[in-house]
């Protein structure tokens, strides 16, 4: 079924880049919460990023691991595209190597072991479609 905008409310930022942003947001008809990655039509236009956003899109919809986000929907508005993908509870990695603990930055090896075997498992996800990421 057609999804656009109004089938979502949106919440907080969780993250800007360099074509838009990411925003937390909650399908009106479940209460089920997503990531709406909104990526601005001009800034894409400015820069030559419509191929590089439709790449994204296209990886999204076919990636499927428990480490990776996936695509639930794409939409467009009149300003911007908007990717709705699955969140992933507990923030970005930097947040946790920087912020957690100010006066000591970064984290035991346990944990630092248990990220990487993730970040690895999500590669080795990406390699067996044959993506690979930058």
């Amino acid at each position: 079924q057609a999804v656009n905008a109004d089938a979502f409310v949106e919440f907080r930022t969780l993250g800007k880049g360099g074509f838009g942003e990411v925003c937390a947001c909650q399908r009106r008809a479940t209460g089920k919460m997503y990531a709406n990655k909104r990526l601005n039509k001009k800034r894409l236009k400015k820069r030559n990023g419509y191929e590089a956003a439709l790449v994204e899109k296209r990886i999204l919809a076919r990636v499927h691991s428990r480490f990776i986000v996936s695509l639930a929907c794409a939409f467009q508005t009149k300003t911007d595209l908007c990717l709705v993908m699955t969140i992933m509870n507990g923030g970005d990695l930097r947040y946790h190597i920087y912020n957690v603990d100010e006066e000591n930055p970064g984290f035991a090896e346990p944990r630092a072991v248990f990220y990487t075997a993730q970040i690895l498992l999500g590669l080795e996800h990406l390699h067996q479609h044959r993506i690979v990421y930058r």
